[in-house]
């Protein structure tokens, strides 16, 4: 198992399979984030009674942070391997005239990315799971009007659009490279990976950002 962390394939492969891992959370939360335009009892249930202080949410919270760590450590590793052994071109596909944007800009995208989920857990996890579990004083537990409170503010709807469409741009290419790293890189499925990829991609940024915008806007809470 030590090519898995020695071996530049190795290394790879365990940076593709994290950021599968990741892309499934994302399913889950924008579905989860979706429920709000309809009915805060709901999302307040789901986001208090299933994910709160309990302890199959404090072993999924391990198992993200985790998961997250690990694309985290292996991008900046890949990242400092490639340099060296390219000069200034990061990707190997750089230099050809048909690489995408992202490709070329991931790590970038990537730190964006980093940025935005280190704030958006003192926002959210920090104020409600974090100091409930470790009986902080002032946890919450109204989840709906917690997230009301933050997109009231114009200037963190702006953040958080940006955010996503940084996260567009790296879903784009990082999922279909997932799967080419994996194995599945022949030419006929490769071109529909790539967009179902696109697809995937859009809808769950979209589903974000449609979330803070509606929110806003005061379009939520619908079936209240």
């Amino acid at each position: 198992m030590s090519w898995l962390i020695k071996s530049s394939i190795g290394r790879k492969f365990v940076q593709s399979i994290s950021g599968i891992f990741l892309i499934l959370f994302l399913l889950f939360h924008a579905s989860m984030n979706l429920v709000l335009i309809f009915n805060y009892e709901t999302y307040d249930f789901l986001a208090n009674d299933m994910l709160g202080a309990n302890w199959w949410a404090i072993i999924g919270t391990i198992v993200i942070f985790f998961g997250f760590g690990v694309h985290i450590i292996y991008s900046i590793i890949l990242t400092i391997q490639n340099r060296k052994a390219r000069g200034n071109v990061r990707y190997a596909s750089a230099s050809k005239d048909n690489a995408s944007w992202s490709s070329k800009n991931m790590f970038v995208l990537g730190l964006v990315i980093l940025l935005f989920v280190l704030l958006h857990l003192y926002q959210m996890w920090y104020q409600m799971q974090y100091k409930e579990f470790f009986m902080i004083e002032g946890a919450r537990h109204d989840s709906a009007i917690l997230v009301e409170e933050i997109f009231s503010n114009v200037w963190m709807v702006v953040i958080y659009v940006a955010s996503f469409i940084a996260l567009w741009f790296h879903l784009t290419h990082g999922f279909w490279s997932a799967l080419h790293t994996v194995g599945w890189n022949n030419d006929i499925w490769m071109k529909r990976i790539k967009a179902f990829g696109n697809v995937l991609a859009s809808l769950i940024c979209l589903a974000f950002i449609a979330v803070a915008v509606l929110m806003h806007l005061g379009y939520s809470n619908l079936l209240a």
